[in-house]
């Protein structure tokens, strides 16, 4: 590679203050067609490319990493629908990217996930009201309370940032 990897190749997150109905709803569509992104980005990509790394993660690590984050934050939301502020689990990401089934599993399973995942995720997403979105997850490392309303853009933006590190490796390799 030429470049040294940029941060935030899909550019850093800024997180949204109140929103519409009208950017609910195109968050909404981004995390149903998240998969369909993170599928696209690895497309067409031999085992040997799949293991180039973006800074510390391999481009199958970020497509793990992506599995990984989204069942739990698809958890958070379903504890905070159901419990109050509940104190969320949280888990060292570096550490779970080292675990021998994130270098080594093929993509697909993840990306099986994730299209579940996210179908599963956005309609429940459609489904919520304004109240619903209000409720909280209590977050220990933040020490605050996060609003699924905030939570929601947050996730929307992570498959474009880890979606956008595996196109900058592409662009750098010719592929």
């Amino acid at each position: 590679m030429t470049d040294q990897p940029p941060k935030f190749p899909a550019g850093e997150y800024e997180a949204l203050g109140p929103y519409d109905a009208k950017v609910r709803k195109d968050l909404i569509a981004k995390i149903l067609n998240a998969p369909a992104l993170a599928r696209k980005a690895v497309d067409g990509l031999s085992d040997e490319q799949l293991d180039t790394k973006y800074n510390n993660w391999s481009i199958r690590q970020i497509i793990h990493h992506l599995a990984d984050s989204h069942m739990n934050c698809y958890i958070r939301f379903k504890w905070a629908l159901t419990e109050e502020s509940p104190l969320i689990k949280a888990y060292d990401e570096s550490k779970w990217s080292e675990v021998g089934d994130t270098k080594t599993a093929p993509v697909e399973s993840s990306l099986q996930i994730l299209e579940g995942l996210h179908a599963r995720w956005a309609g429940m997403l459609e489904i919520l009201t304004d109240e619903e979105m209000e409720r909280t997850f209590f977050h220990p490392q933040q020490m605050v309370d996060v609003a699924l309303h905030e939570a929601l853009p947050s996730y929307a933006w992570h498959t474009d940032h880890h979606t956008a590190q595996i196109h900058w490796i592409r662009d750098q390799q010719g592929w």
